[in-house]
Order: C-alpha cells, then sequence, then structure tokens
C-alpha cells in the first residue's frame, strides 16, 4: 500500500519506478477507481471523455468545464488511494487558466495531468506535468518529436505520444527525450494494441487503456437492458453480473459494519 505521507503526485512517480511501464486504467467514477485497485492496478486515470459521455451523457467536444472535472476527480481521489492522472484537454483556457487547472486538481486530489502545453504552476512539486502531442497525425514523426523536445524543454515532466504507428516510431520517441513516455492503447483509434512486452522493449514507461472499461460496461449494460425488455426477466444474464458478496467485497462494506457496530453498537452486558 501506498505510504499515506506522500502526495499524490509523488505516488504516481513511485509507481512509475515499481512497474515498468506502469498500466494506467480509465476509471470514469470512484466505484470503477475501487475495482482497478481490486484487480491489482496501481494507477488510474480520468479521460475527459469518460467526464463528458458518463458523468453527463454528452460528446467528448468541449461542453464540460474544469469544475465537472474536478468534481469527478474528487469523488474517485476521495474513494480510492490509488494515483489519478487526468486528462486536462487544453488547460481550459489561455496561460492564467493553465495554471488555475493546475491548481484546482491539485486541491482535488490528482496525482498529475496531460494537456497540450507544459504550463508550470505547481503547489506540489511531485505532481506531474505531462505534455501531450497530436502532432505525428497530421505533420508526422519528426514534428511530433520536435514538438515534444520542446515541450521537454518548457518543463514537461513525461510525454503523452499520441497516434503512433509502430514500434519504432515509440523507440524514436523515448530515444530522443530524456523523459518518460507515455503509449495511448485505445481501441479503434490508430495504435495498433501492442502488449505490455512490447512497449517495454521499446522503451516507453507507462501505458493508458483510457477507456476500455468503460466501453466494455456500456457494452454489459446494454445486454443487460435488452435481455430484460425482451425476455421480462433478468434470469439469462444473471451469470454475467456482479454478486452482492463481491460487490461488498469491493467496497469493504463489512469493515464499515464493524466500525458502526464500535461506535454505536449496544454495550455488552
Amino acid at each position: 500500500m501506498a505510504e499515506p505521507s506522500l502526495t499524490a503526485g509523488a505516488r504516481l512517480r513511485a509507481a512509475l519506478e515499481i512497474e515498468r511501464p506502469l498500466q494506467v486504467v480509465g476509471t470514469v467514477n470512484a466505484y470503477a477507481a475501487l475495482l482497478a485497485e481490486h484487480a491489482g492496478f496501481r494507477a488510474i486515470y480520468l479521460s475527459g471523455a469518460g467526464v463528458a459521455n458518463a458523468s453527463f451523457g454528452l460528446p467528448d467536444l468541449g461542453i464540460t468545464s474544469l469544475n465537472d472535472v474536478c468534481e469527478d476527480v474528487r469523488r474517485i481521489s476521495g474513494a480510492c488511494r490509488l494515483p489519478l492522472l487526468v486528462d486536462a484537454d487544453t488547460g481550459f483556457g489561455s496561460a492564467f487558466n493553465i495554471a488555475r487547472t493546475t491548481r484546482e486538481l491539485i486541491r482535488a486530489g490528482a496525482a498529475g495531468m496531460h494537456l497540450h502545453a507544459a504550463v508550470d504552476a505547481r503547489s506540489d512539486p511531485a505532481f506531474v506535468i505531462m505534455a501531450r502531442t497530436d502532432a505525428h497525425a497530421v505533420e508526422g514523426q519528426a514534428a511530433a518529436l520536435a514538438r515534444a523536445a520542446d515541450y521537454v524543454a518548457a518543463g514537461a515532466d513525461m510525454i503523452f505520444a499520441e497516434a503512433l504507428k509502430s514500434l519504432d516510431e515509440y523507440r524514436q520517441f523515448t530515444a530522443a527525450l530524456g523523459v518518460p513516455v507515455l503509449a495511448n492503447i485505445t481501441e479503434f483509434g490508430q495504435t495498433p494494441l501492442f502488449t505490455v512486452a512490447e512497449l517495454a522493449a521499446a522503451g516507453v514507461r507507462l501505458v493508458l487503456y483510457p477507456l476500455s472499461a468503460f466501453r466494455a460496461a456500456a457494452r454489459a449494460q446494454l445486454t443487460v437492458y435488452g435481455a430484460i425488455r425482451a425476455q421480462g426477466t433478468q434470469k439469462s444474464v444473471l451469470d454475467t453480473m456482479q454478486t452482492r458478496a463481491e460487490l461488498y467485497d469491493v467496497l469493504g462494506y463489512h469493515d464499515y459494519e464493524k466500525k458502526l457496530d464500535e461506535l454505536f453498537g449496544k454495550e455488552k452486558p
């Protein structure tokens, strides 16, 4: 278990040293974060699409605000000790807004953020600022590398290299930059679904799965809703559901009950 005295940013940096590469999974809410912790992951992620899609039922088109993201960060970080990396998009405005975004995410409990810039306004020096470059898909590998190098020179701690298509391209990034590089292994994107072992051999330090569990959960919910609607019962999908005992195990339900008994239980005769 992480040392309680460490800040969230320090816990993320520690996890990065323990696990190489560090697998980071997307969690759209507090319970998903607890499930990720239960599965053994050491770091979690909140995407802008996750906030828009799961919390508001909206497309990821810049409709949600910094306050919306911070609310989800507070809920997740309040329930789960795993360090949380957050999608800060473009920082919600100008340089002053980016500085405010940094401060507010630290206050909400985030361990780090990625954005399309490298502005440093940290109140916690361990808070991770990861700069994202999408230049590869539009301008090519050389431009993406140059952009990433500029971000590192500006103070970025890590680089989010988006839409790379080969392991050789990752090797070029990791060889050229003196900071950890993240591979975004999202489904239905441009990057092949490389394995952790393949990415480790290419020098990648973080592997991100931003919406994998959310997509699977959405499909599972549709299946259950469809079965109930069509069959008038949930019997055919019961074996796909998490049991009440499993739910209680993830939540630590009985520990809460025990604490309540200790605080308010009847005095023994």
